[in-house]
């Protein structure tokens, strides 16, 4: 890992966005595969990976599609019936995890790849490779090919939706929303850095439809400048976080949106709480950053991570 390139790989995440949009735009990545047959989606990660499929098969279930995410790493992996189709995720191609979970299904249903590493492991072992054409990231992080995965992942929804460019324009929008970000990085991201990094640590906190977003984030700040930090899901906060915000210095990045965040809010003023929104007007918080397009679900799980991973890199050029 090259945590100090980190900064030159979130410039070049506007282009990439559009980049894929595009290309998700003249054809679709599934065509060509066993998925648009599949009755049962397995789809199989680790890391950022595991968080993509994880949020992917929580929206496809309330599509109605029969999806279902598991941590490469588990010994109680789903069953694999008639019809199915496995998605093994992992941009290096490379996870042992997620290589071994994906040979047990090799012999019980097709194996697609989806990686962001041509010639990788995995690619020599699945029937089908879907490229997730994010480019070589300098700093090894997972920035580029999360949000790709993550567009890749979701454009599984198109033949729920009426539009088939539901995923693309979400992409185009959130690379408007990154650009906005990162022009305006000087005005809040050292006044973020310095809110949220605290002794204690940081927690980042999302609704459920962005799950996702809150791993990622958290992980983030893990990653590059070593900093303790977890995740949550917005309503869940308040039956297994709140206790924390009466003994520690508590210091939370909100991703905004979920309709149980007021109870959240009300204890974090009561107990004089750090907190960060991300993408909506807030009373009784330290620090609001707003950009384009936050008022877009699709287009803010895109963009919303640039949060964090600003504040880590600017972190970690600082340690």
């Amino acid at each position: 890992m090259n945590p100090e390139r980190l900064p030159a790989d979130l410039a070049l995440v506007p282009a990439s966005l559009r980049a894929y949009a595009d290309q998700l735009r003249t054809d679709n990545p599934w065509r060509g595969t066993p998925v648009p047959g599949a009755r049962r989606i397995i789809l199989l990660g680790m890391g950022s990976s595991g968080f993509a499929a994880s949020l992917a098969a929580a929206h496809l279930q309330a599509a109605g599609v029969d999806a279902v995410a598991a941590l490469a790493s588990s010994t109680i992996l789903p069953a694999a019936g008639p019809d199915a189709v496995v998605l093994a995720i992992s941009a290096t191609g490379s996870s042992p995890e997620t290589l071994a979970a994906a040979g047990r299904y090799v012999d019980r249903a097709p194996v697609i790849a989806v990686t962001n590493t041509a010639g990788s492991p995995l690619t020599e072992l699945a029937a089908v490779t879907v490229d997730l054409s994010a480019g070589v990231e300098v700093s090894g992080v997972a920035c580029r090919s999360y949000r790709h995965t993550l567009a890749l992942l979701l454009a599984l929804l198109v033949r729920r939706e009426r539009t088939a460019t539901l995923i693309a324009d979400a992409a185009e929008r959130a690379a408007e929303s990154t650009e906005d970000l990162l022009d305006r990085m000087a005005q809040w991201a050292p006044r973020a850095g310095e809110l949220l990094l605290g002794r204690d640590g940081t927690a980042v906190v999302a609704p459920a439809a962005r799950l996702a977003s809150a791993a990622q984030s958290a992980l983030m700040l893990r990653e590059s400048p070593r900093r303790l930090a977890i995740a949550a899901e917005t309503g869940e906060w308040s039956h297994i976080e709140v206790y924390l915000t009466k003994s520690t210095d508590y210091r939370m990045l909100l991703l905004t949106g979920s309709p149980w965040q007021p109870a959240l809010l009300r204890w974090c003023a009561e107990r004089g709480s750090t907190v960060v929104a991300v993408g909506e007007e807030l009373n009784d918080v330290s620090m609001v950053i707003r950009h384009r397009h936050d008022d877009d679900q699709w287009a803010r799980l895109l963009c919303e991570v640039l949060v964090a991973e600003v504040v880590a890199a600017e972190a970690f050029s600082s340690q």
